[in-house]
This record gives C-alpha cells, structure tokens and sequence, in this order.
C-alpha cells in the first residue's frame, strides 16, 4: 500500500527497567496501512517495546505519538480513549476460559458500547465469520484447536472495529499451516478493515510474507539498526547481524 500518512511514531525512546536500558534513541514511524513488523532475537525488547505502545508500561525517555496525539503525556483517561480504537492480540489469545467464544467477544461490545443484546450477537456473529469460525459461538477455548484459538482471539480484538491492530508473537506454538493461514488472515483483515497492523514477531515466514515496514532490535547495541521493508533490508542492508537473522536456515548454496 502506498499510503504515507503517519499513524504511529516513536521519538527518541528508551526503553528500561530500573537502571537497566533494554533499548535507546529508537525513531521510527509506522504507516497508516502498514503491517509493521518488530523484529529482532531474543531479549532485544519487542515485547517490552509494544506493551509502550498499548499502555502498559511507561517508557523511561521520549515519545509515543498517534498521529498528533502524544500519548504519554496524555491524561490517564484521554490514554484510555485512545486504546478504544485498537485491538491487541496477546501470544497466548488471552481467552477467558469460563467463557464461550462469543461472550469473549462480545466483553468489549458490553463494557465500551451501549449497543443491544440483540445487535452484540450480530457484531460477534460477523466477527467469528471473518476469521471463519462461524457456527462455533458457543464452544469454549478448551474444545478448539490453538490455530482457531488465536482467531477467535483476534476476533475479540476486533469487536470494536479499531484502527489499529497489535499482534505479540501470533504465529508461537502453530504448525505451518495454521501459521500461513493467520497469516493470510492478517493480509486479509488488514485490507478489508483499511486497518494498520503492528506485529511482533521473530519468525522469517510471516516476516516476509505479511511485512511491508519493520524495525531492527539489536540487542547487543541495545538500539535500533534499521528500519524499513524486510525484503529490501535482506536484499540491501549488508549489515552481518541483520543478514544472519534475515538468512537463518539458509544453506550456503541458497545464500550464493
């Protein structure tokens, strides 16, 4: 997609826990329509890094900005207005298990709208159709595979229709094809919800098959050292440490 307007910016961020600097001097801006991908090996602050983004953890310098909003130095509520129009995917799904699949989707509908019991069924109805688990309404997380487990997860992310979705690691504990399916699912949902997409996440197949914009996390640095579309870093970016994370599982003959 080629549409440029800022939607997300990071100015100057460091991230840190007490003393210890887990990142620094992070800049960056996602795109409205982009799939954002946050990458990097282990222990580098991807995780840490989206829990900024969504609310839950201050950052120890510099800005978050939505737009024009700056969400950090917001008032607690106006944060909270904000997080209204976005939906986030935890690694685990972060289903209510006590619950059927449609009353966890429909929880937001009941706690930030004043919409009907009768119109919430429709919205839930309409949500589980589009991560294609309509006719499971009333199943509960224990009697559904992991793959359809994270779409009903992200069905309950989208119930409010955000603007913007944050997935942390969907694709952890799927086999291949129930990670191409989410995969696709993200391309599809993206485009039809005209939604920006922040994903983190560290494996290669859904780097490159969904990313159209990316930040690096080194870890030894303990700063970012690129940014932009994952293809082209791999085909550009001649910087060993994000060549070998881009190449992993690679022979010889297919890095010649």
């Amino acid at each position: 997609m080629e549409n440029k307007n800022p939607c997300i910016s990071v100015v100057d961020l460091t991230m840190a826990y007490g003393d210890f600097v887990v990142m620094r001097n992070l800049n960056f801006t996602i795109n409205r329509g982009d799939i954002f991908i946050i990458m990097g090996g282990s222990g580098c602050g991807k995780s840490t890094l989206l829990r900024h983004m969504i609310g839950l953890k201050p950052p120890a310098k510099g800005e978050i900005l939505y737009g024009d909003f700056n969400f950090w130095k917001a008032e607690p509520a106006r944060r909270q207005e904000m997080m209204r129009h976005v939906g986030v995917l935890y690694q685990s799904g972060a289903l209510w298990s006590s619950m059927t699949l449609a009353e966890n989707v429909a929880l937001p509908l009941q706690q930030y709208t004043r919409l009907s019991k009768e119109k919430i069924r429709e919205q839930v109805s309409l949500k589980l159709s589009l991560v294609a688990l309509a006719g499971f309404e009333d199943f509960y997380p224990s009697e559904i595979s992991g793959g359809m487990r994270k779409r009903a997860g992200l069905a309950r992310a989208m119930a409010l229709d955000p603007e913007i979705l944050f997935f942390d690691e969907p694709s952890a504990g799927l086999d291949p094809v129930s990670a191409k399916r989410l995969d696709d699912l993200i391309l599809q949902l993206r485009d039809s919800l005209d939604a920006t997409v922040v994903v983190v996440t560290h494996e290669l197949a859904s780097i490159f098959a969904i990313g159209s914009n990316s930040v690096f996390l080194d870890p030894e640095s303990r700063t970012m050292i690129a940014s932009g579309d994952p293809k082209k870093l791999l085909a550009e970016d001649h910087d060993p440490r994000i060549q070998t994370f881009l190449r992993r599982g690679e022979t010889e003959e297919d890095q010649a």
